[in-house]
């Protein structure tokens, strides 16, 4: 069994920074991974990829948060940052990190939200 938590989300003035944090733990927690990375969702969205970080150190990003998040963290040791920057009200969500197998079955924290206030 594998749990991701998440921690870090809160309410946060325009333009402000948050940083987000995920780590896995469970006695399922070896095995070979892709990757590790966050998405969200607003109200009445669908959930959205934000950032990715692969076992190979590569990351990519969506398009509305370049620039302003940066992804890090250390596949192996089953940890994921999230570094928000220059936060704006349209990035208001829950942030659900997720680790994704070499088999490719994802596991999911809970979710944290996220406000930025205006």
């Amino acid at each position: 069994q594998v749990q991701l938590v998440e921690s870090g989300g809160g309410l946060v003035q325009a333009g402000g920074s948050l940083r987000l944090s995920c780590a896995a733990s469970g006695s399922g927690t070896i095995f070979s991974m892709n990757g590790m990375g966050w998405y969200r969702q607003a109200p009445g969205k669908q959930r959205e990829l934000v950032a990715v970080l692969s076992t190979g150190g590569s990351t990519n990003y969506a398009d509305s948060v370049k620039g302003r998040f940066t992804i890090s963290g250390d596949n192996n040791k089953r940890t994921v940052y999230l570094q928000m920057n220059s936060l704006i009200t349209e990035d208001t969500a829950v942030y659900y990190c997720y680790a994704e197998r070499d088999t490719g079955y994802r596991y999911w924290g809970q979710g944290t939200q996220v406000t930025v206030s205006s």
